[in-house]
């Protein structure tokens, strides 16, 4: 687990050394055990890679990068770790490669040069790596399926710059960074982020997941990303539920062992929730006497409070748990190294729970944790996706079962027959009809802190940044709205959130769920093995799990989510809260003296809580830190 950074610009054009030092030291607490910097003179262009390194897997100075093949030819910088590296290490010495260490990096270097990017489908990990090659005058940027690992990268008067963290590629810009208006205004109104290719900085961009691109060494060409994996929601009819758990079990379990590879200590984020209590039980079940360090952040106050099932998972297990309380005033010290660290805008506080459950593994020893993020994503979790559901048996023709699937659903707790047919109605609605329903359930698109003129003589879009499925797969709505959970919309932001706060101690985050095996197997699937007709979720999981996870974690009916107190903790923060929004931005479109006149309401009781109000302080804090 690393940070890379580099950059190409074309001879005659410069990049001075404090640049690349500051833009290393930038990445440090991503790496902080190894770093090194070459640059690399082409015929046309000079390169620049850089690296700092968490050593993970073979500790000693071979895994040192940039790694160079031993012909010269390639040159690679890479972020992240390969599983099933010494599968394919076996595979490649049988085809005539010869290995001078036990890093994944070199294996990986090695599969690039053996099958180039058709290596990348038998990859089983995270990553973010680029390739040099000297013969061809390429160098190749690319981002794993899921986009666990970040790469950001920008064009500037000829160069191109690349960077694991946005500072790093500010370090290197030449010119001052500036906003992005459309992403500060579907944060802000929307709470839109890490949806697309754009940042909050204008002209720098995410590399998408599942997605590569070239730099021509010659021309200084730099290709539009292409897609090198795309998730298939074709339904397989020639399984039955028992044999589709049975797979799902097999799976899961291979990638629990794979995971659990390292020469360092690791432990576990431990929730209490189905997901990551499968984690750790299934790191029982194929480590029998692995000494099992579990995570847990506990909120304060019955209503939120998991305290129990985390409980009942370490004494299952035989764990030896570690657990951290947050209140208001941590989260007020904390809060803007939190909002440094994460380097954009972000959702909520629970962001902070999670900040502090790495940080409590760095003290305690551990350096690399496995977590259970995407799982919702994979099995249709969450409340189930009851619109998708009930569109796709329409569409099938089974209206009856739409209504017995909408009944049945209500009936689980914090879920209502109206809330599933609001759900359903806006799937099946598009355009302005669409719009006008948000704005008829309180949702607007210019609220009064919004100044309208300046937004739309800049050209910006103020109406919600919906994402819609492509797919045209008749009765697949629920796999169609999943596969975009998995590469777009959701899941790239919980990610992000996992990497930096990971990463700030120095810690790897391993995220199980997100094989490509996996994810494949559980996108063809039926969607009633997903969401029963009951409405239960996760259901083909929850069966593959009898016997690895005790039944009274797998029949809840109560997971309320990984909550934080955030209106208490943020009211009871009122008078810190509001001499943070008073701190002029300097933004036209930000109506400060408004937003100060909707937080009072909502203090004095006269309007309602929500989540706006962490972003706005959110932002703020961000924005004066940031263009400082």
């Amino acid at each position: 687990m690393c940070g890379i950074l580099g950059a190409v610009w074309p001879h005659g054009s410069t990049l001075n050394a404090p640049q690349f030092e500051n833009a290393i030291k930038a990445l440090r607490f991503r790496g902080p055990d190894d770093s090194g910097l070459e640059r690399i003179e082409c015929e046309a262009s000079s390169v620049a890679l850089g690296h700092t390194r968490l050593s993970i897997i073979d500790l000693s100075s071979a895994g040192h990068q940039p790694m160079s093949s031993a012909d010269g030819r390639h040159v690679i910088v890479f972020n992240g770790e390969i599983y099933n590296y010494l599968e394919l290490r076996k595979e490649l010495l049988a085809l005539g490669h010869v290995f001078s260490s036990n890093s994944d990096t070199e294996v990986l270097l090695a599969a690039w040069r053996q099958w180039g990017r058709e290596c990348l489908p038998r990859l089983l990990g995270m990553f973010a790596f680029v390739v040099l090659d000297r013969v061809s005058s390429t160098l190749t940027c690319v981002r794993d399926a899921f986009g666990i690992k970040p790469f950001f990268y920008t064009r500037e008067d000829g160069r191109f710059l690349f960077a694991s963290e946005i500072p790093a590629i500010k370090a290197l810009k030449q010119e001052a960074a500036e906003l992005d208006w459309q992403r500060a205004y579907d944060y802000l109104v929307h709470g839109d982020y890490d949806s697309g290719s754009r940042t909050f900085l204008h002209g720098v961009f995410h590399l998408l997941p599942g997605h590569l691109l070239e730099v021509g060494l010659t021309d200084g060409v730099v290709s539009e990303p292409v897609r090198w994996w795309s998730p298939s929601i074709q339904e397989r009819t020639d399984i039955s539920f028992d044999q589709a758990a049975e797979l799902v079990r097999e799976g899961f379990l291979k990638s629990i062992r794979l995971h659990l590879r390292s020469d360092v200590p690791l432990g576990a984020a431990l929730s209490g929730g189905i997901d990551s209590s499968a984690v750790v039980c299934a790191m029982r079940v194929v480590e029998p006497d692995l000494p099992i360090n579990t995570f847990s952040y506990i909120a304060q106050g019955s209503s939120v409070s998991e305290e129990v099932w985390v409980d009942r998972v370490n004494g299952h297990v035989k764990a030896i748990p570690h657990k951290v309380v947050v209140n208001a005033r941590e989260l007020a010290a904390d809060l803007d190294e939190m909002i440094r660290v994460q380097g954009e805008p972000f959702g909520s506080t629970s962001i902070y729970a999670q900040y502090r459950v790495f940080r409590l593994a760095r003290e305690h020893g551990v350096t690399v944790t496995l977590d259970g993020q995407g799982a919702d994503e994979m099995l249709a979790g969450y409340n189930g996706y009851p619109g998708q559901r009930i569109r796709s048996l329409i569409e099938k023709g089974a209206v009856g079962e739409a209504w017995h699937f909408l009944n049945e659903w209500a009936k689980w707790p914090g879920r209502s027959r109206l809330a599933g047919a609001k759900r359903a109605v806006a799937e099946m609605t598009q355009g302005h009809l669409y719009d006008a329903l948000r704005r008829l359930n309180g949702m607007h698109d210019l609220p009064s802190w919004i100044n309208d003129g300046v937004l739309a003589e800049r050209g910006i879009i103020r109406r919600y940044p919906r994402q819609c499925s492509a797919s045209n797969e008749i009765g697949r709505r629920v796999s169609a709205e999943l596969a975009l959970s998995l590469t777009q919309r959701g899941l790239p932001a919980l990610l992000r959130h996992g990497d930096r706060n990971s990463m700030r101690f120095s810690v790897e985050s391993r995220v199980p769920f997100l094989a490509l095996d996996m994810v494949e197997l559980l996108l063809s699937l039926p969607e009633s093995y997903l969401v029963s007709p009951t409405g239960e979720t996760k259901s083909v999981f929850r069966a593959a799990m009898r016997g690895v996870v005790p039944d009274a974690i797998l029949d809840r009916r109560d997971k309320i989510g990984f909550a934080t107190p955030e209106q208490e903790w943020l009211l009871s923060m009122a008078d810190m809260v509001r001499s943070w929004l008073r701190e002029d931005l300097g933004l036209p479109f930000f109506n400060q003296s408004e937003v100060l006149k909707a937080f009072d309401q909502i203090v004095s009781g006269k309007r309602a809580f929500s989540w706006q109000v962490w972003r706005w302080i959110n932002f703020s804090r961000w924005y004066a830190s940031f263009f400082a």
